[in-house]
């Protein structure tokens, strides 16, 4: 019976909490519109927050991936100080440190093709 309450569990887990997520993204930008929509109305003049550029959000992606996949690969590498199998998860750390090396490429790209023009 305990095996089966920890699969139902993993199971809600899994597809739960990216639906809580989305939801919540969802809710949090409806709201947003709604409070600049009823601001507009009234006559006051909103502010519109400038969206990043594209070389600006590979950057964060890029500076994102990159800090977690160290942080993953440091993790399993000091469990691996007592259990030495645990290297074999830290190299998966690799996967998120190469996308996120590709994303500062792909911001210094941007960059070079702006400053071209």
């Amino acid at each position: 019976m305990n095996g089966d309450i920890t699969g139902l569990v993993a199971v809600i887990m899994i597809f739960g909490f990216p639906i809580a997520g989305m939801y919540t993204y969802y809710r949090v930008r409806k709201l947003r519109t709604d409070e600049r929509l009823a601001a507009l109305a009234r006559g006051v003049n909103v502010p519109m927050a400038p969206e990043l550029s594209e070389a600006a959000r590979s950057r964060r992606s890029g500076i994102l991936l990159v800090t977690g996949a160290l942080g993953y690969i440091s993790t399993f590498a000091l469990i691996a100080r007592v259990e030495h199998e645990a290297w074999m998860a830290a190299a998966f750390g690799i996967i998120p440190l190469a996308v996120g090396i590709g994303f500062f490429l792909d911001s210094a790209l941007i960059r070079r093709d702006l400053r071209a023009s």
